[in-house]
């Protein structure tokens, strides 16, 4: 049984790397595939292989709890990489591969300009990381980076992605392509177009004052913002924003319910009981706050947990992307 298990996780990573090779997202040589069977074991494509052209004997099974197999001869100089995703994610697939667009676009800019609804929803913010050498010598940076973002690009050298299965990795690996394609696109129409986009969102605080995260003043803080906003005002009234929405984190606190009449949080209480439900570990809401993850990228990406449906939420997307603007103008503790 388990040697069947292995063998259809070895023809999955065959045709992912055929995929791979045939969308042109590596070439040659490049690019490595990775896939957990078990708490202790992985499988990975050996150093020097072509993904486009895999066979069994490509992939090797690896005990991340041994020290003899973690130093076999074909093991790629990227495996340091994918036994860390593996021992700080639950994630069960990597690709690390070397898109042409996305390689040139980040080597010369800092930052990806959102442009469609779909990057901003699947994408949000692309976390970037510098390395110093061809191989990937810091892989504790991009770790710190996948804390972030399901994708993180490796400036100079390609991405990474990581996800319960390779559908959901490629995806958006192929969204962010895209994305770099519609910005160079517009680019050509509209050489300051991104003269726009570059421009943040300027958060008018009245005070400085910090709050100990999840705590009812925190909270509160925020109510008070989005209520005083004329934009989550004015589009909550269009759109008939009336729906009660939980917060809550994971294994601490209390929950917080907003009852939205119209775009206005006209109630703010402890109970649970709402159509919506998001939640999420603390390690996340701290990246919510700190404005480093979009909320709704969070769940797209399954970093945030929701009961309800996307897309009933969805239709209210424009007044609470901006809702979420203040969650990270209010400082926390």
């Amino acid at each position: 049984m388990i040697f069947n298990k292995e063998n259809k996780y070895r023809d999955e990573i065959i045709a992912l790397g055929k995929k791979l090779y045939d969308l042109r997202l590596v070439v040659a040589r490049s690019g490595n595939i990775s896939q957990r069977i078990d708490q202790n074991s992985i499988l990975v494509t050996a150093t020097g292989t072509s993904l486009g052209s895999l066979t069994h004997e490509d992939i090797i099974k690896v005990d991340l709890s041994s020290p003899m197999d973690i130093k076999k001869e074909r093991l790629t100089s990227e495996f340091p990489l994918h036994s860390l995703v593996y021992k700080n994610f639950p994630s069960k697939v990597v690709i690390h591969c070397h898109p042409t667009l996305i390689n040139a676009y980040f080597a010369v800019y800092p930052d990806l300009k959102p442009i469609t609804f779909e990057t901003k929803l699947y994408l949000g913010n692309i976390p970037v990381v510098e390395q110093d050498t061809p191989t990937i010598t810091k892989p504790e940076l991009v770790i710190n980076a996948l804390k972030e973002s399901s994708i993180v690009v490796i400036k100079n050298h390609g991405v990474i992605s990581i996800a319960d299965k390779f559908s959901d990795a490629l995806y958006i690996i192929e969204t962010l392509e895209e994305a770099i394609k519609v910005a160079a696109v517009a680019r050509i129409f509209k050489k300051d177009i991104f003269d726009e986009l570059d421009k943040g969102i300027k958060a008018d605080l009245e005070s400085d004052k910090s709050f100990l995260m999840f705590s009812q003043e925190h909270i509160q803080a925020i109510v008070d913002l989005v209520n005083k906003d004329e934009v989550i005002r004015k589009k909550g009234g269009e759109l008939d924003l009336t729906v009660k929405l939980v917060i809550k984190m994971d294994g601490a606190g209390k929950p917080f319910r907003f009852n939205f009449e119209k775009g206005v949080i006209t109630k703010l209480d402890s109970e649970e009981d709402a159509p919506f439900i998001i939640s999420a570990p603390t390690d996340v809401w701290e990246m919510i706050f700190y404005g480093k993850i979009d909320p709704f990228v969070a769940t797209m990406q399954g970093k945030m947990k929701l009961k309800g449906e996307f897309g009933k939420l969805s239709r209210w997307y424009v007044p609470f992307t901006k809702v979420f603007e203040k969650f990270r103008m209010v400082k926390i503790k």
